[in-house]
């Protein structure tokens, strides 16, 4: 290797240096790096958190699930309205149940078949003179005739943990605690019955037993209304729905008849009222007049003692003066005179004119 010589004084370049410069670039990225990897962190860390809350709205409950089970216990197992934290699936699984809105299921398996157009159209379906076995559905009454029966039940959850947890489908079971209420109803009632004179206590009957099922059951729901409609067979309903207006035109008649005896009561009894009001008002006139003329007799009854003529008289020119006063005309016939004789048939007066100058 050459030597420089005593008189070149060039510096020489040393390879420490470009090792140095490398070292510098490379802490840095590494530094650069790592503040990446930190603030990556955060933002997961951030992210992470956030995923985490969850909102619960204020028609509905929510159920945390963690592994499967139920967070909490007892009333702390439900989440209400606002803002909870819960782990990220599937750590941790978010069930709404929704409380605050009424839920419809419909009974339909003791229909009649219909299809969705009938049923959308109102078209009752042509029966034939039997019913298709597996296709309509029927009822048997306590007197074995056949019905067709479907309901339509609205119901609130007030339990949401037994209702969500407790069975694998809760719906389903409560349209089957459905159909069974109303085949248990159905024997106890008479087609008749069920059918026009006590549609209301079969219906009461229904929801009775439903109530009843659900309490046993402890499916967590409460029943609002339940509409329950009744059919005869489509082959015999003509002949219903004639008995049915027969019903309706006898009540009517009814009705009308019922309104008029009323009527005619209420005017006799008025009438009957208003006589003996009358009747009882000339009575007391006619007591009130004898008693009267029986107080003026005893008043008078001495001075008649005393002298009969002379009280005779009294009456006798007394009557004269009331009828002469009451009297238009007036005929007086002297003592020596045998004979008086009236025309009796008077020439009629002509009526008097007017004067014109009389204003």
């Amino acid at each position: 290797m050459a030597t420089p010589s005593s008189g070149d004084l060039r510096p020489v370049r040393s390879h420490a240096t470009g090792d140095d410069a490398s070292s510098q670039a490379l802490s840095e990225a590494l530094g650069s790096s790592l503040l990446l990897v930190r603030l990556l962190a955060v933002v997961l860390a951030v992210a992470f958190v956030f995923s985490c809350v969850f909102t619960v709205n204020p028609s509905e409950v929510a159920v945390v699930l963690r592994f499967g089970k139920p967070v909490g216990q007892g009333p702390d197992q439900i989440l209400k309205q606002g803002l909870h934290w819960a782990f990220p699936y599937p750590i941790d699984e978010i069930v709404r149940i929704p409380i605050g809105e009424s839920k419809v299921i419909k009974a339909t398996n003791e229909w009649y078949a219909v299809t969705a157009e009938e049923e959308r159209d109102g078209i009752t379906p042509q029966g034939g003179p039997q019913l298709s076995p597996g296709i309509d559905g029927h009822v048997i009454t306590s007197d074995g005739n056949i019905l067709h029966v479907r309901a339509t039940l609205r119901y609130k959850i007030t339990k949401p943990v037994d209702y969500a947890f407790k069975f694998s489908n809760a719906t389903n079971l409560l349209r089957s605690c459905l159909d069974n209420s109303i085949h248990w109803a159905s024997v106890r009632f008479t087609a008749d019955a069920a059918l026009r004179n006590e549609r209301i206590a079969y219906r009461d009957a229904i929801r009775t037993h439903l109530a009843s099922l659900v309490e046993t059951l402890g499916l967590g729901v409460s029943i609002d209304t339940l509409d329950v409609e009744v059919a005869a067979p489509l082959y015999v309903k003509t002949y219903f729905d004639q008995v049915i207006a027969a019903e309706q035109d006898k009540n009517s008649r009814h009705t009308a008849a019922q309104g008029e005896y009323d009527r005619i009561t209420r005017e006799a009894i008025g009438e009957a009222q208003r006589t003996l009001a009358i009747g009882q008002s000339i009575s007391n006139s006619l007591v009130l007049a004898v008693a009267a003329d029986a107080q003026s007799f005893s008043q008078q009854r001495e001075d008649y003692r005393k002298n009969p003529s002379l009280f005779r008289d009294r009456l006798r020119i007394a009557t004269i003066g009331r009828i002469l006063t009451n009297a238009q005309d007036k005929f007086f016939q002297p003592l020596s005179v045998d004979e008086i004789r009236v025309n009796l048939s008077a020439e009629p007066q002509t009526p008097r004119k007017p004067d014109p100058n009389v204003r």
